[in-house]
């Protein structure tokens, strides 16, 4: 008789939910099989996806050492070793993905989960974030496929300018988080581009959705050339700085004080206006938070403007003019350009100009007059208040009709936009699948990226069935800090099931009996709310 010990863990709770969504058979039945594979791609999505969940901070090419000493037969099927999930298997199921089309593919998988689990995609938020890679990646490596995303400098939201990146796109719903599209870009893509192409295509989407859908995203969405497609949409955006008419409103509003007041940070006054051709409530919303924010942020850019002050004024007493005029003139640009203070002539002074060096001779005449210009500032009290004002108010748009959406409710959903911040946050994560870019194939990081993706909506609606199974019976489960929670993050449910291993009794090799170690209480409680295939993961008869 002989014991051989597997390491469960929270691994049961992946793999419960990837088969509850039926996420293997899926892609199984859309990516093309082979007669002597040993595992089907479904299987090594699956095992990329619980790879990256594992947080083990192993890279792609690692994954059969991860899988080494866990209980595949139980995760997956008897017969399935580590050493199936190797860079050969992967690398051909990212090319199969990738050949399929991600978005498409992706898109299937999302919209099969949600139909599952009930998940409300009325509200969609939309963002975009960019992820920085090392190595050469030439444009022309695979070809001049267009569907094959170019790795190349762009605008870093990660503030690597100094490495190659690629721009990813991805829509997730409010409720739960969950992703529910993304698409990967050139690295130099533009956030109103990729904005207005994901706008032109929701409009039939949104136009055959049997229940209202909104799009909420941030003042990128808001521009001239997407007007045509978000006349079609219903939508929540932020107004951008840039546009004259929202300072002007802040100033109006301000300038009236007669706010509707929602709680003790924020009041709001509404404006029905046309702008784009489109008609719209411009939602002026003033924020007490911001006001102080506002007024730090002012007085670290008035203090910055005053050592350019301090540098322009220095330079300009050391030059010489032709005029008081041009003197003038050259101290009224520095003024132009300042925008905190108030620039004028502290002192004018001539400088007689004579014929040869040295002393001028008594009574000699100047052969001209130089000018030099001395200029002192001050405060300007009213642009620093102004400033501080604009700052502290902001104005959301939205074409919903305030029947369906109030004043309040468009600021709650447009807070809500967190939702696909926080999504970024977790695929950035150091622990998470980041490490695996070190793959130099073009498509296959796309393909990865879209796995990456996959691994988020596994999580988040693990993380959206706990929670809401929790609030549904009144549970509670002890945090960090042993506290009692009713909105546990998944992450610190997967460090609580640390430790528990199934083991295997055996005669002659062959497993006579399994046992399971390390399920207490809390951990039974937490299959249980959790449910599904993961919960029969963790029930050993």
């Amino acid at each position: 008789m002989s014991f051989k010990i597997k390491r469960l863990d929270h691994h049961g709770i992946v793999a419960g939910i990837i088969d509850d969504l039926q996420i293997v058979p899926l892609l199984d039945k859309h990516l093309p099989q082979d007669e002597k594979q040993e595992i089907t791609p479904g299987e090594a999505v699956k095992g990329m996806i619980m790879n990256g969940l594992g947080f083990a901070n192993r890279p792609l090419s690692l994954s059969p050492q991860f899988f080494t000493n866990l209980p595949l037969e139980h995760l997956f099927r008897e017969g399935v070793e580590a050493s199936f999930f190797n860079r050969h298997k992967l690398g051909r199921t990212l090319d199969q993905c990738f050949n399929f089309g991600c978005e498409s593919l992706f898109s299937l998988i999302s919209d099969q989960a949600c139909q599952i689990e009930e998940v409300n995609c009325q509200f969609k938020s939309l963002d975009t974030t960019s992820h920085s890679l090392t190595g050469e990646y030439a444009v022309d490596e695979e070809g001049c496929d267009e569907n094959i995303i170019r790795i190349t400098h762009g605008h870093s939201k990660a503030h690597r300018p100094d490495l190659k990146q690629v721009v990813q796109e991805m829509i997730v719903s409010q409720d739960g988080g969950i992703p529910l599209a993304c698409k990967n870009w050139d690295g130099n893509s533009a956030d109103t581009a990729v904005f207005k192409a994901r706008s032109k295509a929701l409009v039939e989407s949104f136009k055959n959705s049997k229940a209202p859908s909104y799009l909420i995203a941030d003042c990128k969405l808001y521009h001239k050339g997407n007007a045509e497609f978000l006349s079609k949409l219903q939508f929540i955006t932020l107004i951008p700085s840039t546009i004259k008419l929202e300072k002007e409103l802040i100033s109006s509003k301000l300038a009236e004080n007669k706010w509707q007041v929602i709680d003790d940070n924020y009041q709001y006054s509404v404006e029905q206006v046309n702008h784009m051709d489109i008609n719209q409530r411009w939602i002026i919303i003033h924020s007490k938070a911001a006001q102080g924010r506002a007024k730090k942020s002012v007085i670290k850019q008035v203090s910055r403007a005053k050592n350019v002050l301090d540098k322009s004024l220095f330079h300009l007493q050391a030059q010489r003019f032709a005029c008081e005029h041009d003197a003038e003139k050259a101290l009224n640009a520095i003024n132009k350009k300042s925008n905190y203070h108030n620039v004028n002539v502290l002192a004018l002074s001539e400088h007689k100009i004579y014929e040869g060096k040295g002393r001028p001779k008594k009574g000699a005449k100047a052969k001209s007059i130089e000018w030099q210009i001395t200029g002192q500032y001050v405060e300007n009290t009213e642009a620093i208040q102004y400033a501080e004002d604009q700052k502290s108010c902001f104005i959301l748009a939205t074409n919903i009709a305030d029947s369906a959406l109030s004043p309040e409710d468009v600021l709650h959903h447009y807070k809500a936009q967190s939702a696909v911040e926080r999504g970024f946050r977790f695929l950035k994560d150091p622990l998470f699948f980041v490490s695996s870019l070190f793959i130099k194939k073009p498509s296959r990081i796309d393909a990865l990226l879209m796995i990456m993706t996959l691994s988020l909506l596994v999580y988040s609606i693990a993380q959206r069935r706990m929670r809401a199974t929790m609030k549904k019976v009144k549970a509670s489960i002890p945090n960090q800090i042993n506290q009692a929670t009713e909105t546990p993050t998944l992450r610190w449910v997967f460090q609580c099931f640390e430790g528990i291993n199934l083991i295997y009794q055996s005669e002659n090799d062959v497993n006579t009996r399994v046992y399971i170690e390390g399920l207490d209480e809390l951990r039974s409680k937490i299959t249980i709310l959790i449910g599904g295939h993961a919960e029969s993961l963790y029930k050993i008869e």
